[in-house]
Order: C-alpha cells, then structure tokens, then sequence
C-alpha cells in the first residue's frame, strides 16, 4: 500500500432524535433498522470485522452497490458505533483505495425519548481525490442526519 499522510481533518455532525436510545442504535446496528432509516438493504453483522454495508444501488453490478467491503470496527451497544467508509463510484480512486477512512458514531441517552448521536468521520489522508471524497462526505451526512430525525 502507498504511503499516505493522514491528516487532522473531521467531518463532525450531531443531531437530537426525538426517539429513545434503543430505537436510534437499532436504525443503525441492524438490517431492518437501515431499510427503515434509509430505506436500503444492507448486511450489518455487529460483530469487530462484520460487514457494515449498505447497498444504496441495490440492483447495481457487485462492488459499485454501496459501502461493500466496509466493517464495523468496534462498538460498545447504546454507546459507540465504529466502521470504515468507502467512497460512492464516482470516486474510484477513494473508493478503490485498500485505505478507508473511519465513522465514529456516539449515542447520548437525553432522556426516554430523546437521544442525542454525534458523528465523526475520520482519518482523511491528503490529496485531491481524498478532499472531494471528504466535501461530499460534509453534505451527505446532512442527509442522513436530517433523515434520522425523520424516522
């Protein structure tokens, strides 16, 4: 593998869900969850090294469908969701890289019905390829927030 300079560089977003803990870490932790959420298929085997996948092109050519390849790296349940994130096809050179970059997701339990989850997508290397990858990544995540509160 090339040698690649890891930065400083996060992209961190946090938003309240008006739904109690169990309900937000299940949208992200399970098969159903996701479908619900996002309303894609995924394989999601919340195990160190599982499959944390979602196929946002389900009907795509294997390999471009989505997050495949991607794992969870650790979690602690209804606390801390970590997995490494690849880039959509348009952006092969990310994508393709042997190199992921990492999602740490915390869950703060407000109250019954409300928790707060923070998310911070990290591990950017330096590089053109790496930044358009990371300004992509600053408005997608918007989605997926403004989504999870929907939910």
């Amino acid at each position: 593998m090339e040698q690649l300079k890891i930065t400083d560089k996060r992209i961190i977003k946090s938003t309240f869900v008006n739904r109690e803990i169990e309900y937000v870490w299940h949208l992200w932790t399970t098969e159903e969850g996701m479908k619900r959420f996002l309303g894609v298929k995924s394989m999601i085997e919340l195990k160190p090294h599982g499959a944390y996948e979602l196929y946002f092109l389900e009907d795509g050519t294997k390999g471009l469908r989505g997050s495949e390849g991607c794992q969870v790296l650790s979690y602690v349940p209804y606390e801390m969701l970590s997995f490494t994130w690849n880039a959509p096809p348009n952006m092969a050179y990310v994508r393709n890289h042997e190199y992921k970059t990492q999602v740490v997701l915390k869950f703060n339990k407000i109250d019954d019905k409300q928790t707060l989850v923070e998310l911070t997508h990290q591990g950017w290397p330096e590089g053109k390829p790496w930044d358009e990858a990371f300004d992509y990544f600053d408005q997608a995540w918007e989605y997926v927030f403004d989504r999870m509160t929907k939910v």
